[in-house]
Formats: structure tokens, C-alpha cells, sequence
């Protein structure tokens, strides 16, 4: 135990003197963080509780759909928790850059192997901790148990994360040996995001929103009938879910002694099974993650062609930054395998508006459909957004500790920027001229209606892709070990803050003066002198707006690089 702590304490050491030395720009930046996060969690919080009373105010089949939703979380959490602790052992235990001090310590495999295991558990687990309690914590609220619910939620739930995360490495070790450890790497992102992929387009064409139509009550009565079959018994999510749901509903026990013995004995098996695992396959599977990777030769001359035609567009400066992106993007495969998650995205946020059930709505059809493309236009700026947040704003951290580089060629740094700027610039307007008019295009919306989102949205990605390029140098990540690490920090939650306000703002400001254009052209309601200044006045500020919104953030990136050391 003693080399043990001693592997584990460096880490430890590390952020109590990260949370001691930190300036108060860092400290503003923690609390900032730690309060969004809290009104995210009083938010899902609220969100649960919500859908639980709902769920629970249906006759007869209320408390069976509280039930197995139970059964569903603790499932989800079951297969996220899993392919989490796959990607992350692999890191930890294979690819990590202290791993070779590690080795040559005087300490044993198993305190190497149980410190990996602490570190994965911990990084792999804790979103899903912190943000599945309210959850759960949702239904203490509804139902009132007594202490024996939170007694075996705590118990159960750590036992819980234990099997999840020793079915995730012992898969781990077993593929190190079969594949070099990068390219089970790639295989297990494509292998998650596939897996994600399927089960949201399965979860979204059954049609949830069927449950709401009075049409469908009988069959959705044959299909709550197949909800009371039992789960497989063998699962450690029905035995969770089983304990837990005894004390909602009512049983005056507090302890299960079968299903802890169950969830217990399956834990610690799993933790035995992997360390005589270690002992036997460890070692080869960290010699075989030393491996480089192999070039391919085809994809090097596509990408020449692709070079030479930018360097005949843009000139040599520029083609080579864009040449260099495309190369970078595509030889990292946890980027371009995401592209698959974006598609199905798409995918299913198109099925939802051709599937809307307008024609029963009490509101007038031309109207309701001309309201919900109008929305539509924060819904789309919103995911353009998180896109951004995800693919633009880590573009100029990217470049790593090479940077110096850019600093030191005859590149200035405005050129820099807004190549940058220009690169992502198209891809990011063919997807949200894309998803706006051909959701218009489903909801059959007026031609007025069709030229108004389109040319909002076209000013609106103006402005988040500048944001996302400009605040990308604002704050600025160059040591990172996973470029996805990013996009999740302090300013990260700044872009998507700014982003999401402003398409906001543009889109309030354009209310009013839509709706009286919408009426004088389709209802013929004459439109007044003073709100024909008021309308003018308004479209002027969106455009005013939408130049600053470009321009600013571009000058505070360019400043911030400036003063880059």
C-alpha cells in the first residue's frame, strides 16, 4: 500500500497546490465554473422531479413507467460507465507519458495496476456522479423513502461503478494484446459513437411523442403490457434497481441482503479477475502501445491534390494552414469518427419537425407553422453552437507547443486568425443553411417566412464562427493531452454562454418587426409610419450587431496571441 500511495500522490499534490497558487483570475474562473455547474444540476434536478410527479399522475400504469425509467437510467448509466472506463484505461494505463517513470520505480505491477485502476475509476465516473444524482435523487423527493433508500444507493452505487469499470479495463487489457493500444483506441471511439449513434435513432423512431395522442391509447396499452416482464435477473442493473425500488415503493425494509450480496461478490470477483489478468497480459500490452503508427500512402497524395488546389485559391500561406488542418483532422480519428455522431444528429433533429403533429394543433396551421420555424432559428443557432464549441473553437489550440512556429514564420497573426476563419466558414454555412430551410421546407412555411430564417441564420453563423476562431485565442490551451479537453474548460463555457446570447438577442429583436410584416403581407394589415421606422431601425441593429459580433472577438483573440509568451 505504501508504493501504492506513493503512485497516487502525485496527483493528489498536484491539485491542492494548483487550488493554493492559483491567482484570483483562476479563482474567479473556479467559482464561475462551480456556479454554472450548480444551476446545471438544480436544473436537471428540477427537470427530474418534474417528469416523475407527471409520470406519476397517470392511472393505472403510473408507477410501472417510474419503475422501469429506473430500470432505464441505471442501464444507461450501466453502458455509458463501461465504453467511459474502456477509453479512459486505455489512457491511463497504456498511453499516459508517466508511465515509463512508473515502470522503473521500485514498485510492484500491482500497485502500478491498482493506481491506473483509481485513476480511471475516478476520471471516468465522476460526470456521470455528479450529474446522475440529481436524478436519482429526484425520486427520493417524489416518493419520500426513508434513509435505507440514500443507504443503499450509496453502497449499491459504488458497487455498482466497480463492476462497470472492471468489465471496461479487463476488456481493455484483453484487445492491448490483440491490437497495439492506438489503434484499439480508434476502433473503441468509432465502436462508442456507432453505439450512441444507434441507440438515440432507435430511442427517436419509436415515436415517443405518441404517448401524448389520444389516438394511440389502446395500442400503447398492449405495449405497457410488455413493460411488466421482469428484467434478466443476472443484470447488476435489475439488482439496483430492484433494491432501490422497494423502498419507493413503500416496503419497510432497509437493507437487502440477496441483492447486496449479488452486487458485492460480482464487484470484488471483477477486481480479483483483473489483476491476475495483469500479472499475465499487462506487460505485452504496454510493450505492443509503444508501436508507431503506419503511413498510408494514398491518403498522402489526396492530400497533395487537395493542397495544390488551395495553394492555387488562397496562395501559399494560407493553403498551407488549411492543408495543415485538414491533415491534422483527419489523422485524429476521435475528430473525424465524431462526424458520424453529427450526422445522425442531423438526422434525427430533421425526423422531428416531419413527424410534428401540426394539424391537430388549435392554433391557425399558417401561423403555428411560421412560430415554430421562427424558434427553430434558436434551436439550429444553438446546435451550430455546440458544433463550434466541439470542431472551431479548439483551432487555434491545435497547434500545440507548436506555435511558436506561427509566431516565428512570416505569417501575421491576423492572417493567422482569419484563415482560420475563412476555413471553417463554409462547412459551418452549408449545415445551417441546411437544417433551416429544409425544416422550413417540411413545415411548408411562407415564402417570407423561408427568406427570413435563412438570411438570419446566414448572419447568425457569421458571428459563431468568428466567436468561436476569436474566443479560441482568447483562451488559448497549447498542453493538453486530448484535444477534446478544450472545448470543456473555462472558456469553452464562455463561447457557448456569448454564442447562445447573441443569437438570442438577434432573434428577440427580430420578433416584432416579422410578425408585422408577416401580417401585413399574408393579412393584409397596413403597417404604420412610425412602426416602419421602428422595423428598420430593428433589422439596422441585427446588422450592426452582427458586424460587431464578427469583428470583436477576431481583435481580442488577435490581442490575447499578441501577448502570448
Amino acid at each position: 500500500m505504501k508504493g501504492l500511495f506513493l503512485l497516487i500522490s502525485p496527483r493528489i499534490r498536484g491539485a491542492i497546490n494548483i487550488i493554493k497558487r492559483s491567482g484570483t483570475g483562476s479563482r474567479k474562473k473556479a467559482l464561475f465554473m462551480i456556479f454554472m455547474g450548480m444551476l446545471f444540476w438544480v436544473g436537471i434536478l428540477i427537470i427530474s422531479i418534474k417528469v416523475l410527479v407527471y409520470f406519476r399522475s397517470i392511472d393505472v400504469i403510473g408507477d410501472l413507467l417510474v419503475s422501469k425509467l429506473l430500470s432505464m437510467i441505471f442501464l444507461t448509466f450501466f453502458v455509458l460507465l463501461i465504453f467511459s472506463n474502456i477509453i479512459t484505461s486505455l489512457s491511463n494505463m497504456f498511453l499516459s507519458h508517466d508511465l515509463e517513470l512508473c515502470h522503473s520505480l521500485p514498485v510492484s505491477l500491482e500497485e502500478i495496476f491498482f493506481s491506473r485502476v483509481f485513476f480511471t475509476v475516478l476520471d471516468s465516473s465522476w460526470m456521470v456522479m455528479i450529474f446522475g444524482l440529481p436524478i436519482l435523487l429526484a425520486y427520493g423527493w417524489v416518493y419520500g423513502p426513508g434513509w435505507g433508500f440514500y443507504f443503499e444507493l450509496m453502497h449499491m452505487g459504488l458497487a455498482f461503478i466497480i463492476i462497470c469499470a472492471g468489465i471496461g479495463i479487463l476488456v481493455t487489457m484483453i484487445l492491448t494484446v490483440i491490437f497495439p493500444a492506438h489503434r484499439t483506441k480508434d476502433i473503441f471511439m468509432l465502436l462508442s459513437i456507432i453505439l450512441l449513434l444507434f441507440l438515440y435513432i432507435i430511442f427517436r423512431l419509436m415515436r415517443p411523442e405518441r404517448m401524448v395522442d389520444p389516438d394511440s391509447f389502446f395500442s400503447l396499452l398492449h405495449y405497457m403490457g410488455t413493460l411488466e416482464k421482469t428484467d434478466s435477473p443476472f443484470m447488476p442493473t435489475n439488482w439496483i434497481s430492484y433494491s432501490l425500488w422497494d423502498h419507493l415503493g413503500g416496503n419497510k425494509r432497509v437493507f437487502h441482503p440477496f441483492e447486496t450480496a449479488l452486487i458485492w461478490s460480482t464487484a470484488l470477483s471483477l477486481i480479483v479477475i483483473d489483476t491476475w489478468i495483469a500479472q499475465a497480459i499487462y506487460f505485452t500490452g504496454y510493450s505492443r502501445s509503444q508501436e508507431a503508427k503506419t503511413r498510408k500512402r494514398g491518403a498522402n497524395r489526396i492530400f497533395s491534390l487537395i493542397e495544390k488546389m488551395l495553394y492555387k485559391i488562397f496562395g501559399p500561406q494560407r493553403a498551407s494552414l488549411m492543408d495543415k488542418e485538414i491533415r491534422c483532422f483527419f489523422r485524429d480519428n476521435t475528430q473525424w469518427s465524431q462526424l458520424l455522431l453529427l450526422g445522425g444528429l442531423v438526422v434525427v433533429y430533421v425526423y422531428n419537425f416531419s413527424v410534428l403533429p401540426l394539424d391537430k394543433s388549435p392554433v391557425p396551421l399558417e401561423f403555428i407553422q411560421n412560430q415554430i420555424a421562427y424558434l427553430n432559428m434558436g434551436l439550429a443557432g444553438f446546435v451550430l453552437s455546440a458544433i463550434s464549441v466541439r470542431f472551431i473553437f479548439p483551432a487555434v489550440s491545435s497547434e500545440g507547443k507548436a506555435f511558436w512556429i506561427i509566431r516565428s514564420s512570416p505569417m501575421y497573426l491576423k492572417r493567422f486568425l482569419w484563415t482560420k476563419y475563412i476555413f471553417f466558414l463554409p462547412p459551418m454555412i452549408i449545415l445551417g443553411e441546411f437544417l433551416i430551410v429544409y425544416t422550413d421546407y417540411l413545415l411548408n412555411v411562407t415564402p417570407f417566412m423561408m427568406m427570413v430564417s435563412s438570411i438570419t441564420m446566414f448572419f447568425c453563423i457569421l458571428v459563431i464562427v468568428s466567436m468561436a476562431v476569436g474566443l479560441g485565442g482568447v483562451y488559448p490551451k497549447f498542453k493538453y493531452e486530448n484535444i477534446a479537453q478544450v472545448s470543456t474548460g473555462f472558456g469553452g463555457l464562455v463561447y457557448m454562454i456569448s454564442a447562445v446570447g447573441i443569437i438570442a438577442v438577434i432573434i428577440l429583436m427580430e420578433a416584432w418587426p416579422v410578425y408585422k410584416l408577416f401580417l401585413h403581407i399574408y393579412r393584409g394589415i397596413p403597417v404604420r409610419t412610425y412602426e416602419w421606422i421602428i422595423i428598420f431601425v430593428a433589422f439596422l441593429c441585427v446588422i450592426i450587431i452582427s458586424i460587431a459580433g464578427i469583428i470583436k472577438p477576431m481583435e481580442m483573440g488577435l490581442k490575447a496571441l499578441r501577448e502570448q509568451e
